[in-house]
């Protein structure tokens, strides 16, 4: 029978503590990906983008598993979010003006040609409004501040706050780089209160 890898538990990228802002150095990591502008809660290409990336994603673990003998678990949501005005994250959170980067991990022995057959075998049977947008792509983030947040998307601002005034300034970092959000928890089925989302800022030591 084949072990079936889980990189929740597996890579200490995806390690993080409530209450606890870690230093981590990511390493590179290669995504499945869709852009896109404007509030998550009620764009429609946000739901779409959703769309697109999760039947690519499943096609691509059930050709690994079948393919090459290796089977892992579809990693977890992730996004990019950055704005004009990071003031649009952290006080106004007015997410009208948020731009993103929807992500789901692929493993490193996934290669572009299993991502093209991906994509043509969900095009054959569900034809996703955005599945041409799919992209693989290498993120290269290095060292990085993140916490984990239980609770509502909503209820981020004091934390971000937190992380990007006093954290990052007192390790002696300033950020570079995009705010990071790994969506550990289920959002179909988890409540908004009980939520678990890794939030990720990458930093820098160097002066500009």
């Amino acid at each position: 029978m084949t072990s079936k890898t889980d990189f929740k538990k597996t890579l200490d990228a995806y390690q993080a503590r409530q209450g606890r802002f870690r230093v981590v150095d990511v390493p590179d990591m290669r995504y499945l990906m869709i852009d896109g502008h404007g509030d998550p809660d009620t764009s429609p290409a946000f739901t779409e983008a959703v769309e697109a990336l999760y039947p690519v994603a499943y096609k691509l673990k059930f050709a690994s598993k079948r393919d090459l003998g290796r089977d892992y678990v579809v990693p977890p949501l992730e996004g990019l979010w950055w704005a004009e005005d990071m003031a649009a994250f952290t006080v106004a959170r007015d997410k009208s003006r948020w731009d993103w980067t929807l992500m789901l991990m692929v493993p490193d022995w996934i290669d572009q040609a299993m991502v093209t057959t991906a994509v043509e075998q969900t095009r054959a049977r569900r034809q996703p409004a955005r599945l041409d947008e799919v992209r693989l792509e290498t993120l290269s983030e290095g060292r990085c501040v993140q916490t984990l947040h239980v609770g509502s998307f909503d209820d981020e601002a004091d934390v971000l706050a937190h992380l990007h005034h006093q954290v990052i300034p007192d390790h002696g970092f300033r950020m570079a780089g995009t705010h990071h959000e790994i969506y550990l928890s289920d959002l179909r089925k988890v409540a908004p209160e009980k939520q678990r989302t890794i939030l990720r800022q990458p930093v820098t030591t160097e002066l500009t």
